[in-house]
């Protein structure tokens, strides 16, 4: 990362000069908030509250000469397709999830098909090599079990064959508040995650696309997985077509290889029951709890205001 100016005053701090920007690590922007991006990209910057202190506000300026790399992960890119032009500028790598689970678990994700179209046209506008698959978390329950997975994982790296060249998978990791908010899911036994490894990476083959296991280890590397990390410096490179020099980067966790730069989500930000997964802070898959207070106007455009909590602006 360039070198950075900061300014801190009762309690607002300003930032400048990052070079890597991440937009899913903690809100699904393209999905819910597309609309407050283009503003804050169309505006030169963003306030992002300290998800320890939401009293502290870091400012991240959002133009060409400052960021190079925008990391986009989301369920749905179709509410940023017909404003990817304000994208153009920066470079840019997309992360998009497309699992089999049904409405009972992601009551907010648009159709399988729906979403496979979308991501064949974002494909179509910024290249296969800016575009990731990601299929993940894989768990096993009554309704989706291990021939169900494959089934779907077939289905959809046939629809996505030409369209990218990479997909990720990860199994669920059951933290107590895991069980806790989804207690009919089960563990992905060692046997399980074996069979289902190697045959996605041989699906994933025929289609064009290289397997990489999200924080998994290195198990599934003898049958052709690259377990090197799925948001890392190469793939940022590969994607823009430059080196990036950057400084030394604590993982979030010991089998996390992916570098991540600064977040502009908030964790409260999301709409409830939604099935999110995060190889960061939260560790885990959870049911975003139900929430439906407003937020704080910091923004300076007349859009409407963001329903639920956390970010900031209009």
């Amino acid at each position: 990362m360039r070198e950075a100016a900061a300014k801190e005053r009762c309690g607002f701090s300003v930032k400048g000069n990052n070079m890597i920007i991440n937009t899913g690590q903690r809100t699904d922007i393209p999905a819910f908030y597309a609309e407050w991006f283009c503003n804050r990209l169309r505006e030169g910057g963003v306030l992002v509250r300290s998800p320890y202190n939401p009293q502290l506000l870091t400012r991240y300026r959002l133009t060409p000469d400052v960021v190079d790399v925008i990391g986009m992960c989301t369920k749905n890119p179709a509410p940023m397709l017909p404003h990817l032009h304000l994208l153009q500028p920066f470079g840019q790598y997309w992360y998009v999830t497309i699992t089999p689970y049904g409405r009972e678990i992601e009551p907010y994700v648009p159709g399988k098909r729906q979403v496979l179209d979308s991501f064949r046209r974002l494909s179509d506008a910024v290249g296969p090599n800016r575009v990731g698959w990601r299929y993940d978390p894989v768990f096993i329950s009554e309704a989706y079990s291990v021939e169900r997975h494959l089934r779907a994982f077939s289905y959809m790296a046939q629809a996505l064959a030409g369209y990218t060249q990479t997909v990720v998978i990860s199994f669920i990791d059951l933290y107590e508040k895991t069980k806790k908010n989804f207690p009919e899911v089960h563990a992905v036994s060692g046997e399980d995650r074996l069979r289902l490894g190697k045959a996605f990476i041989e699906i994933a083959g025929a289609a064009g696309m290289t397997v990489r296991p999200c924080a998994e280890g290195d198990e599934l590397a003898a049958y052709g997985a690259d377990c090197s990390g799925c948001m890392t410096i190469a793939m940022y490179e590969k994607a823009i077509g430059q080196r990036l020099k950057v400084p030394r980067f604590t993982n979030a966790r010991k089998e996390c290889a992916c570098y991540l730069g600064g977040d502009i989500g908030a964790d409260t930000a999301m709409p409830i029951m939604i099935l999110t997964w995060c190889a960061g802070p939260c560790q885990g898959m959870i049911r975003n709890p139900p929430c439906s207070s407003g937020i704080r106007d910091w923004g300076t455009s007349s859009m409407r205001p963001i329903r639920f909590p956390g970010l900031t602006g209009r």
